[in-house]
């Protein structure tokens, strides 16, 4: 009997062990967030006034367009997993996978980690038969935060003059990333079962589009960063915005959910001014979350159509099939 045809089974397994780890992220993510803003709250105690005036600087519009800018870099990495998935047996649809991963880039708000194993555990649900086991599904996450970490890598010299970072540290960076992928396909080329079936893309003719898409989704999240920064008058550069989504990237391992945003900007920009700064944050972190909210809607929403449209038609083949027989 396997493990999705009994709901029992499944329902004691959530109540176990992993169900148990999930729930301790989840509080010790809240109680990260509420230290992390209590800490911001005090920092701009004395800047409220300037803190105000820059968040209602920002224009609808730019707003607007910042959200769509967070679903473009959600659709591009949704696609990206897609091609993983694919590369690593799996044949479930597009539109399936889009689904699942809209609910665990919900998640993604609180922590990274949970959204992970929300998107994971909504596609393994929703097709257990088409998708590959959740040791591969968490392995053909491997690739695309390669290429992420091999982003944030040659584009690390972003951080020298905010950060006072060395000259030489970028360079370590990228040889170090540099040797991490050759290392990771030759590991893929001599573990295939299993587990490493999920890094199948390493070696497939599928790369290509993994690296594309989530080259677009970072650009669309640089192109956020330096639109929240302009709506708020932060006259910045591109790299700005680069070293911005660096930052952003390295404290999302941290469990302190939303408030990731406003704290990258302070540690970042902070220098162009605190209370602006954290502004920018604080809009990156909601436009953030209406897209995520946006695309989340459209999952469960797809998904609720889906399976009443499956009941209709169930409900209506089954007297054709009686009168057939």
């Amino acid at each position: 009997m396997s493990l999705e045809s009994d709901p029992g089974i499944v329902a004691r397994v959530a109540a176990g062990p992993r169900g148990c780890a999930f729930r301790r992220k989840l509080i010790v993510s809240v109680i990260g967030a509420l230290a992390a803003a209590g800490v911001l709250g005090l920092v701009l105690a004395r800047r409220r006034g300037q803190f105000t005036a820059a968040l209602h600087s920002a224009p609808i519009a730019l707003l607007v367009l910042a959200a769509l800018l967070q679903i473009t870099a959600l659709l591009a990495r949704s696609e990206a997993w897609h091609v993983c998935v694919r590369a690593a047996g799996g044949s479930v649809s597009r539109r399936t996978l889009f689904r699942a991963a809209g609910v665990g880039y919900l998640a993604s708000v609180v922590n990274g980690s949970l959204g992970m194993a929300a998107r994971i555990a909504s596609l393994r649900r929703a097709a257990p038969q088409t998708s590959p086991r959740v040791p591969a599904l968490v392995a053909a996450e491997v690739p695309i935060i390669t290429v992420e970490v091999a982003l944030a890598a040659i584009f690390s010299f972003t951080l020298i003059s905010p950060l006072r970072v060395p000259w030489w540290a970028p360079a370590i960076a990228v040889a170090a990333i540099a040797g991490a992928i050759l290392g990771l396909r030759r590991f893929s080329e001599r573990h295939r079962a299993g587990l490493w079936a999920g890094l199948a893309v390493v070696r497939d003719k599928g790369r290509g589009r993994v690296i594309t898409f989530t080259l677009v989704a970072v650009c669309a999240q640089v192109m956020r960063n330096w639109l929240m920064l302009h709506a708020i008058g932060e006259n910045v550069s591109i790299f700005d915005a680069m070293a911005l989504l660096i930052a952003m990237f390295t404290l999302g391992q941290l469990p302190i959910g939303p408030s990731i945003g406003p704290a990258a900007a302070v540690l970042i920009l902070g220098a162009h001014g605190i209370a602006s700064s954290a502004a920018a944050g604080v809009l990156l972190a909601a436009t953030g979350i209406v897209g995520s909210l946006c695309y989340a809607a459209w999952a469960v929403t797809d998904r609720l159509v889906s399976g009443r449209s499956g009941a209709i038609e169930e409900v209506g083949v089954a007297p054709l099939a009686v009168r057939l027989s």
